[in-house]
């Protein structure tokens, strides 16, 4: 998944080798939204369209919408509406049964925005469901880069592009839009990265390394790969990373 943020850049062949999984662990909150057969439903950050795909295979009528071109390339190459579209200005006008969100909305820093858009985009009645990283989510991996990159003279917290709120937080949001919370709760998830560390890193931390290339580079990834080690990678060198998830159910009034 992804939003409209020039440092972040998303490759549809590195997101499927160093990401699948997190596709692979949307299940449950693809189970929290039930979708139905003739539902109308919003993919929001559809990323390759790999979730997309099972909601229509569940018999919905599905749009898939995400930032990446390439990622939208590969979603439509799969033989889905997928189009190009900022989360956090969505043109849609009350035509969506439910509006489903997975790994996506913690890369759009204007919530309320993504909120506001998400309420116009749903029919009345409609539901608002989804998962992204709550509060706490990869707080390891965070401080290891934010140390790494202060150590060479950068504002390391300031680069962190991530918005991980609390429930609380995120239910008053909701509500203030009209939207009542049916469900919130963080879940702890420690997940396996079967390409590691760097991979990971390859992937997801590109704003936080944004301008800086080279031996530069390499040098804060190979810090913040030993500072990470002795919590997140096993006996056996197996890597994982320190999930923690905000899933939610809401629904618009009628």
């Amino acid at each position: 998944m992804s939003t409209i943020k020039e440092a972040q850049s998303w490759s549809a062949d590195g997101y499927a080798r160093n990401a699948r999984f997190v596709a692979d662990l949307g299940q449950p909150v693809l189970e929290l939204l039930a979708p139905q057969p003739g539902e109308r439903i919003l993919d929001l950050g559809c990323g390759d369209g790999a979730l997309t795909a099972k909601l229509v295979q569940a018999g919905a009528n599905v749009v898939g919408a995400d930032a990446s071109a390439e990622l939208v390339a590969a979603a439509r190459a799969l033989g889905l509406d997928a189009r190009i579209a900022d989360g956090q200005a969505l043109a849609f006008d009350a035509e969506f049964d439910a509006v489903f969100s997975n790994a996506a909305l913690h890369w759009m820093r204007q919530p309320d925005a993504v909120i506001a858009g998400v309420r116009r985009a749903l029919k009345p009645g409609g539901r608002f469901v989804g998962e992204f990283g709550g509060h706490g989510n990869v707080a390891a991996i965070a401080t290891a880069l934010v140390a790494a990159l202060n150590a060479r003279g950068f504002d390391g917290a300031a680069r962190i592009p991530w918005f991980f709120p609390t429930p609380a937080e995120y239910g008053a949001k909701l509500e203030a839009q009209g939207l009542r919370v049916d469900s919130i709760g963080l879940v702890p998830r420690p997940t396996p990265l079967p390409t590691g560390m760097r991979g990971w890193l390859d992937t997801f931390a590109n704003p936080l390394l944004d301008g800086i290339v080279g031996t530069a580079r390499t040098g804060i990834l190979d810090e913040v790969e030993a500072l990470l080690a002795p919590s997140l990678r096993d006996q056996s060198g197996n890597w994982s990373a320190d999930y923690v998830r905000l899933r939610f159910a809401a629904t618009l009034a009628s």
